[in-house]
């Protein structure tokens, strides 16, 4: 039976509300510092904690429940005699329910302007040691870490008086992820300064639950890192459609990722995790029906990303197209009602332009672990490449190779993009041959009517051999852009040279596996 609980939180989120219902229940309470404060505010009859221990709060609130007359409480083994034993002859009364929350170390610490002092003493020493007393004893004690967690928790107390078994050990195990979580996010902050320490923590906070996996058979559910302050769903609202999926969401960051180094009015289209058409114009609506124009067909079921507000007549584009989803950054009224006429597309609005933070590592799964990397994220500027060739790109020319450039990195490897009048019109990936990339990337464009006749090509990785650049000169392409680097390097150049073409080392390879 629950007969007596301690609460001690920072968040006061639904404590009265708990606190009342433990009361109605005929619970003895017991609080410390400001939580005892709000329940004297509630009228509600309780115990101090510094009554219990019969010393006063320590160093500033740093020892309060640090006490045996708390934790042998808490830790006592009903079931076992000489633990009740030893409360007895202590006069230590036995604990059944611990509610505690943290301080809010994530919130302070990862702040700009916090000092490092203001994050320290943010670190909660009694309160993890509370809940982890009560975990461990979690078959006679129950551990509350979540105002989420209060509802249940009164709503089975009153209907059958106590806890079960499974309500004790599913609350356990939320403790444990809780406070190995909040221990996460501290040494992360501590190992801010290494890029790869020796022992390397993720604590991840789950965001939603998913209908499915990549297959159906599959189990899902998305989280966010837990300290992340924007991840992929950050201030998104859903407007409209179905529940959004595993696949969804892996599309999703695909094409946001590549979204957000556009500046102009652009809209990238993604399917399975690749773009198959993104571009550049000066309407949204006109950069929509370029990028749709890449390739229609591989666009049938797409992630559709937009950087700027959806009116009526884009809603009426995009209403004739099947889009699995859509994300814009606000909808007129006009442009909602034609598009949610849709349920089957998911239509999001996203105040959030910049996803991806300096710093932001990249995680692969392996069996049995994790290979960790830098993400890919400094683009590459016009200043820092050089031009091999004695032709030299002009000023249109530089405009696609540029944005070529930049959806090849977020192409599988080996990756080939085409890119004509600010539009990408072929796009070749996931290839373990270059010139078979390059194959693919013509074949697309001419089979959805595009002249890849004074196009601009971009390589992710170098070529090899000249075999894949003089397929593209032989179909018109009159720009190259590649990291440059094979030992061939001169041989392909001079290729595009004899060819009158221009060709570009960028000095950086975006391979994407």
């Amino acid at each position: 039976m629950i007969t007596r609980a301690i609460l001690s939180v920072w968040d006061k989120t639904g404590l009265d509300e708990l606190a009342l219902g433990l009361a109605d229940l005929g619970v003895e309470l017991i609080a410390s510092g400001g939580t005892s404060a709000r329940l004297a505010e509630l009228g509600l009859a309780h115990t101090r904690v510094d009554d219990v221990t019969g010393f006063p709060e320590l160093l500033g609130g740093r020892v309060k429940t640090l006490h045996p007359r708390i934790h042998a409480g808490i830790l006592a083994r009903r079931d076992l005699d000489d633990d009740r034993d030893a409360l007895t002859e202590h006069g230590i009364e036995p604990i059944d329910l611990v509610c505690v929350n943290l301080y809010p170390f994530d919130e302070v610490a990862w702040r700009k302007d916090t000092r490092e002092e203001e994050a320290v003493e943010m670190i909660d020493v009694g309160g993890p040691t509370l809940l982890r007393a009560a975990a461990k004893n979690f078959t006679h004690v129950a551990p509350v870490c979540s105002p989420t967690q209060y509802g249940p928790v009164l709503a089975e107390l009153r209907k059958q008086g106590t806890l079960s078994a499974s309500t004790r050990r599913k609350l356990a195990a939320a403790t444990f992820a809780y406070t190995a979580a909040y221990e996460a996010s501290i040494a992360a902050w501590f190992a801010d300064r290494e890029a790869f320490p020796a022992r390397f923590v993720v604590a991840l906070e789950k965001r939603l639950d998913l209908p499915y996996g990549e297959n159906p058979h599959q189990r899902a559910a998305y989280y966010s890192e837990a300290e992340a302050a924007r991840h992929l769903l950050s201030r998104v609202e859903q407007r409209s459609g179905r529940e959004l999926s595993f696949n969804n969401l892996n599309d999703l960051w695909a094409a946001r990722s590549l979204l957000e180094e556009l500046s102009l009015p652009a809209c990238v289209i993604v399917k399975h995790a690749n773009p198959c058409g993104c571009a550049l114009a000066g309407s949204i609506e006109d950069a929509y029906a370029k990028a749709l124009a890449c390739d229609p067909v591989s666009a049938y079921g797409g992630v559709v990303a937009l950087n700027r507000t959806v009116e009526a007549e884009l809603a009426r584009q995009l209403a004739g197209q099947f889009v699995e989803v859509l994300i814009a950054p606000d909808y007129t009224e006009e442009a909602l009602a034609i598009l949610g006429a849709k349920p089957s597309s998911r239509i999001l609005a996203s105040g959030e332009h910049r996803l991806a933070p300096a710093g932001e590592r990249d995680y692969r799964r392996v069996l049995g672990g994790f290979l960790v990397q830098d993400a890919d994220l400094e683009m590459d500027e016009r200043d820092g490449m050089e031009v091999v060739t004695g032709a030299h790109p002009c000023e249109d020319s530089w405009g696609d190779l540029l944005l070529a450039w930049r959806v090849a990195r977020h192409v599988a490897s080996n990756a080939i993009v085409i890119a004509k009048g600010l539009a990408t019109i072929g796009i070749g990936g996931g290839q373990t041959s270059r010139v078979d990339a390059v194959r693919i990337a013509l074949d697309k464009a001419r089979a959805h009517g595009h002249d890849p006749t004074g196009a601009a090509l971009a390589s992710d990785a170098f070529f090899p051999f000249a075999d894949g650049v003089e397929l593209a000169l032989d179909a018109g392409v009159t720009a190259i852009v590649q990291p440059g680097g094979s030992k061939r390097d001169d041989e392909v150049a001079r290729a595009v040279a004899e060819a009158g073409a221009a060709m570009v080392f960028t000095g950086r390879r975006h391979f994407k596996h």
